[in-house]
């Protein structure tokens, strides 16, 4: 059964209307992102907004009326896109006003490849695309949890204890991408399989 990526009434609220498309990893990277948050957590005993399952937003959109055209798209892209290694470099974070404490992902060729292929496929048309970055300026990551209800200084405290790189480098290649649409209070999902290395 497939496992959602947000879970909880409030994140299911915030994200109505938007797409996603996204990275499950489901091996090594899972592992360490899996006891990263579970560390955090207990370590900030408090509860905060975070995933329910680890993840790399590849792109987010906002699409509601034309999700299918925009679907045709990503699924011409990822016949296409060859498997994807993602290779977790460290526990890092995105700052003030943000707060949020990330897995950090090394930039990898085809992690850089598939970004930029895609750039170059949305870049023909005019759909919406959310918080989009150019990639020279994007951090490939997953979210671990959001501390933007904390305190400044707190959150910075708490983010400086935990950042540190990984004295073994976990990796993994990703086969498939998921295009991830909320609407109607549920997350959706379609599960895109990758082209093969044949």
């Amino acid at each position: 059964m497939r496992r959602p990526f947000m879970d909880t009434p409030e994140q299911l609220a915030s994200l109505e209307g938007q797409q996603y498309l996204v990275l499950r990893p489901t091996a090594g990277v899972r592992e360490t992102y899996r006891g990263v948050q579970d560390a955090a957590l207990a370590r900030l005993g408090i509860p905060v907004r975070r995933p329910h399952t680890g993840h790399v937003t590849l792109r987010g959109f906002s699409e509601l009326e034309r999700r299918e055209e925009l679907a045709a798209l990503i699924r011409a892209w990822a016949a296409q896109q060859r498997p994807i290694e993602i290779i977790a470099d460290a526990v890092d974070e995105f700052p003030a006003p943000w707060q949020i404490l990330i897995v950090r992902l090394a930039r990898s060729a085809s992690l850089v490849t598939a970004y930029s292929t895609l750039t170059a496929a949305l870049d023909a048309t005019d759909f919406r695309r959310l918080g989009e970055l150019p990639l020279a300026d994007w951090t490939f990551h997953l979210s671990v949890l959001y501390g933007n209800s904390l305190d400044a200084k707190e959150w910075s405290r708490f983010a400086q204890a935990e950042s540190r790189a990984f004295g073994s480098v976990p990796a993994e290649v990703i086969s498939e991408a998921e295009f991830v649409w909320y609407q109607d209070g549920r997350e959706h999902a379609e599960i895109l399989p990758l082209r093969s290395r044949a």
